[in-house]
């Protein structure tokens, strides 16, 4: 509002005054936002939490938010006190007890004392979800476990993170999804493909955005230019520029506005 960013409550009230020039998602009772150009996080109430101090700032995961001070990269607790000191130039989201960081040319991944898990061999890696990292080696992308050890080898030319036991990746010159096995379970026959949130994954034919269900069926229809993930029973969708929000039936819940 007015070029400044608050927070609404779930019934669409305002919860926090739009105060700060740039704020991002609650996670864990707290939100990074920025306050003269730096960045620090509230609580549910406004109350500044962690006192603006970061160039950067991303919300709380698995008890940790990543933050930036100059070009390093650390982890701080909620009381804003460090728990991994900046070092990194590249780094991740904790997730499932695991973060991924770059040490040197290559990224591995460290657990929350900073210790070294899984050794950097890495081109690029993400953060874990349901169990497995999608990593890159080369120019192919696998899926790594927490042991270190590659789950389904990289030979993927694109893939996204798992979500509810299925990812998407790029066979020829379309999408499909594979099982924790690496195996094809629902056919490359998508434009673009996104992760499975609550049952529910968006895709594209032809340039129109629907949602599957995890037998790669259209449970929503393609019918929008653009699509969100589903939260809390929502998904954001674009007609043209504006955006609405439709409920797991397709159902607008607030109409596309601009």
């Amino acid at each position: 509002m007015n070029a400044q960013y608050g927070f609404i409550n779930r019934a669409g009230k305002l919860a926090i005054p739009a105060q700060f020039a740039s704020a991002k998602t609650f996670s864990e009772g707290l939100a990074p936002v920025s306050v003269n150009g730096k960045w620090g996080y509230v609580d549910s109430k406004g109350r500044l939490i962690v006192t603006p101090q970061f160039d950067v700032a991303d919300p709380f995961r698995d008890g940790l938010a990543l933050v930036g001070i100059g070009a390093q990269l650390g982890y701080i607790e909620r009381d804003g006190k460090f728990a991994i000191n900046p070092q990194f130039t590249g780094a991740g989201s904790f997730e499932e007890g695991l973060a991924p960081v770059l040490s040197g040319q290559n990224w591995g991944f460290i657990d929350h004392d900073g210790k070294m898990v899984i050794a950097p061999r890495f081109t690029e890696a993400d953060s874990f979800s349901d169990g497995l990292a999608l990593i890159r080696m080369g120019d192919r992308y696998g899926y790594v476990d927490k042991s270190g050890r590659l789950a389904i080898q990289p030979r993927f030319m694109a893939a996204g993170d798992f979500g509810d036991g299925l990812a998407d990746v790029l066979v020829g010159n379309n999408y499909g999804y594979i099982d924790k096995s690496g195996k094809l379970v629902i056919p490359a026959q998508f434009d673009f493909a996104g992760q499975f949130f609550d049952g529910l994954a968006r895709a594209a034919i032809q340039n129109r955005f629907g949602f599957i269900d995890r037998h790669g069926r259209f449970e929503i229809n393609p019918q929008f230019d653009r699509a969100g993930n589903f939260s809390h029973g929502l998904a954001p969708v674009w007609i043209a520029d504006h955006q609405g929000y439709i409920d797991r039936s397709g159902r607008f819940i607030w109409n596309p506005a601009a």
